[in-house]
């Protein structure tokens, strides 16, 4: 270890995970730590930098797969601001339509809890009746 490095516990602390999603990072190919000649994983600010830009793209929806394509075209030299912003432009349009299919599903429910009593069997549930019917015509999918 050097001066700039830090060890995985110090290094989680520091990123605001835990150790085991350093472990899977890495395991997926998103990070990969120094060792020690004892062969100890060691992080540089770098990495831990890197581990804040992975947490901060999940939060805004990214998956692993998108994020290390985000990352790749960091260390692409022919790559441009425009290619992340198509990245971007595109995990918009994925987020519309995960919202469209959401509101759709909530509308659903709404409609089948305001026909729902309360009251009564289970066995003759009009919520449950719904859920059982084959095709669309009552559940999104």
């Amino acid at each position: 270890m050097n001066d700039q490095t830090v060890p995985i516990g110090a290094a989680a602390g520091q990123a605001g995970v835990n150790i085991q999603t350093l472990h899977y990072y890495e395991r997926r190919g998103l990070l990969k730590p120094s060792r020690t000649a004892a062969n100890y994983r060691v992080y540089t600010p770098e990495a831990i930098q890197r581990v804040r830009f992975i947490k901060r793209s999940q939060e805004l929806g990214f998956s692993l797969a998108e994020i290390k394509e985000l990352l790749e075209l960091r260390t692409d030299s022919s790559a441009t601001c425009a290619d992340v912003r198509e990245h971007a432009a595109e995990k918009i349009a994925d987020i519309k339509q995960k919202i469209q299919s959401l509101e759709a599903m909530l509308e659903t429910l709404e409609r089948l809890t305001a026909a729902c009593a309360g009251r009564g069997a289970v066995s003759t549930c009009s919520i449950l009746e719904s859920l059982d019917e084959t095709g669309d015509r009552h559940v999104t999918k």
